[in-house]
């Protein structure tokens, strides 16, 4: 890049972090964070032994939540399954060590359905994360016992430099995977399933697959034979989720570079060629609704490749993952304006919002980093972007809607129930409130509530300034699909 090229885009970002800074925040935005359990990275930190660590560990996630939802996030994407342990109630796979400081130790409650309860009463989704292919070094797999896919299913198993995984290349793989995603999409009112580690290992040796490929390659190149086993089983999983429940999002979180541009190189690092992720095919063909690759670069390996995969979305959900974890000085030597460029950056994009690697760096305030995103990017509630390509009807608008004065002094609003297309799910509400008739529900800074359960809702502030004398109410699905809003007046 020349140095006159160099200095438009410094000015450019420059220009643009300013003018996003001005505006108002937009109504639609994901607004994510992995919530890493793997090691207890993100959490948790304390052992469930008895009834008061476990109270102990339940409050950890709490305050987590509390702080994420105070920062107007709206999406929580929480490993459920690191490397072949779970943190739900699984018929196949055991509990995780974290949990009670031993291997399928029963915390005495379930956390997947904690963090689902507690992120709805939030207004928060909840996307289950599960590391797919990865099962540990060879020390961790003889620490799984009995419980070890290699011993339980062992032709679906392979390894590389002492590392195992699930073989991609077996057909028999997709198929495993598919009764873990269908256990929790059954069993957990999640509102998404996310992937990791959906790739082949970079470097990977010939005999990774061999007998696989002399089996089944057809003619095909030993690359085009792997990512062609990669897009089988996005397919086979994404068909999975949808036979079951239509509105679970479908996610992956590919390597960050989807491969070389026509001006920059990926120097030798992205989804494609490096781990047969074809991502650009998987959106084309519709077998995702979401992608959030892992943009943890900064300067010329960032902003080319974020606008390369805005140009392959195919209108899907891109949502790039921002390494914050960088601004930890025992991790890199970014400093704050450097996220902040990227926000704004991908705001001005279009994009469909962004994701935080990891929950820690948020919540521990990193170069002041949840202050900034509180004060200056996150200033107003965002809605999850509807999904309308799997279903685009709103709901019916909430009739009846009356406002009754308590004796306390705060406002009880009430309405009757909307109906929607799909009635294996009811409606939730979102409820506006503004100082001016009638209530503008394009702007984000008059949401007062969101994923409202029931016909009701109590507005308590008291504060004068903050008072709100005008109400408006919308039904929204589990599309993300918003239906006219009722308006009420005090």
């Amino acid at each position: 890049m020349n140095r006159a090229l160099y200095l438009s885009l410094g000015l450019c970002m420059a220009l643009c972090l300013s003018t996003v800074r001005a505006q108002t925040p937009p109504k639609y935005e994901v607004r994510a964070v992995w919530l890493t359990t793997l090691h207890g990275l993100d959490w948790p930190q304390t052992t469930a032994t008895s009834a008061t660590t476990l109270q102990a560990q339940q409050d950890e996630l709490i305050h987590i939540l509390d702080l994420l939802h105070q920062a107007h996030f709206n999406t929580v994407i929480f490993q459920v399954r690191t490397r072949n342990e779970v943190l739900y109630r699984s018929q196949y796979e055991p509990y995780m060590r974290q949990l009670t400081g031993r291997l399928n130790g029963n915390p005495g409650y379930d956390p997947l359905q904690f963090v689902v309860q507690e992120c709805h009463k939030r207004g928060m989704e909840c996307h289950a994360w599960f590391v797919t292919l990865p099962l540990g070094n060879s020390a961790q797999v003889r620490g799984l016992g009995n419980y070890a896919v290699s011993k339980t299913h062992r032709d679906l198993c392979t390894s590389l430099g002492g590392e195992h995984y699930l073989n991609p290349a077996n057909p028999q793989t997709k198929e495993y995977l598919l009764k873990l995603v269908q256990e929790v999409t059954n069993n957990y009112d999640i509102d998404g399933i996310h992937f990791d580690y959906l790739r082949y290992p970079e470097k990977c040796s010939n005999a990774f697959d061999s007998k696989e490929y002399r089996r089944y390659g057809n003619g095909r190149t030993l690359n085009q034979f792997r990512r062609d086993n990669i897009t089988e089983l996005v397919r086979y999983l994404y068909k999975g989720v949808k036979a079951l429940k239509p509105w679970v999002k479908v996610s992956t979180a590919p390597v960050g570079k989807l491969r070389d541009t026509s001006r920059y190189s990926s120097k030798g690092w992205n989804a494609y060629h490096t781990v047969s992720q074809d991502v650009q095919g998987w959106l084309r063909e519709g077998i995702q609704d979401a992608i959030f690759p892992m943009m943890y670069f900064n300067g010329n390996n960032f902003y080319p490749f974020l606008h390369d995969w805005k140009e392959q979305s195919s209108n899907r959900h891109v949502v790039p993952g921002l390494g914050i974890y960088f601004l930890d000085p025992k991790e890199g030597n970014w400093k704050i304006d450097e996220i902040e460029r990227q926000i704004g950056y991908t705001r001005m994009q279009k994009l469909d919002g962004e994701c935080f690697y990891r929950a820690k760096y948020l919540v521990r305030n990193m170069q002041n980093l949840y202050n900034v995103l509180q004060d200056e990017f996150y200033t107003a509630p965002a809605l999850y972007p509807p999904v309308t390509w799997l279903d685009d009807v709103a709901p019916s608008a909430p009739q009846g809607l009356t406002l009754q004065q308590t004796e306390d002094g705060y406002v009880r609003l009430s309405w009757q129930a909307s109906t929607d297309n799909d009635t294996r799910n009811q409606p939730t509400y979102i409820v506006y409130g503004s100082s001016s008739w009638p209530v503008q529900t394009d702007d984000p800074s008059n949401i007062l509530a969101v994923r409202v359960q029931g016909t009701s809702y109590t507005y308590t502030s008291i504060v004068p300034w903050k008072e709100k004398f005008y109400f408006a109410v919308t039904a929204v699905d589990r599309y993300g699909n918003e239906s006219p809003a009722a308006q009420v007046s005090r």
